[in-house]
């Protein structure tokens, strides 16, 4: 992926104003779509508790203070996310290989479950947005989201 802006595109704020509003609207709509998944749930967990589940299914390990940078959680906050996660059965905690300290988390089947259940609405969403932006649109919309998400991706996520 180039970091080098194409020089011919030059956006008015008019435009990106209705990009940010765009992104607004598609952010409500993929919340409606986990509290929806939650409360069928029936666990009184909230949306932290999915988005930690959901990238401690993509990240399998990480600790509470990556999962607190990449979410924008206090690491207070995070800590608590897991420990509800591991009160539930969906989580747990073990000591970090290289640094005793650290207490990587995993889910586990149970989470894993839960994680599926509630993401399987979001993917089914994301996909019909994909048809709409056609082959194209796919590629661009990740490079797009990439370059906002800025160094909260993994390698090679925006490609």
């Amino acid at each position: 992926m180039s970091g080098v802006a194409d020089p011919r595109l030059v956006l008015r704020d008019e435009e990106l104003d209705a990009g940010l509003e765009l992104m607004m609207l598609a952010e409500a709509a993929v919340w409606a779509g986990v509290d929806a998944g939650l409360e069928a749930e029936g666990l009184s967990l909230g949306r932290s508790h999915w988005r930690a589940a959901f990238l401690l299914k993509r990240r399998p390990g990480i600790g509470v203070q990556e999962l607190a940078h990449i979410t924008s959680l206090s690491k207070q906050a995070a800590s608590r996310v897991i420990s509800d996660l591991e009160g539930h059965g969906l989580a747990e905690k073990a000591q970090g290989d290289l640094d005793g300290r650290r207490r990587a988390a995993t889910l586990t089947a149970a989470g894993a479950a839960f994680e599926a259940r509630i993401s399987e609405r979001l993917r089914g969403q994301l996909a019909r947005a994909y048809r709409t932006g056609g082959l194209d649109g796919v590629g661009a919309a990740r490079r797009i989201l990439a370059a906002l998400a800025g160094g909260r991706t993994k390698t090679g996520a925006g490609r």
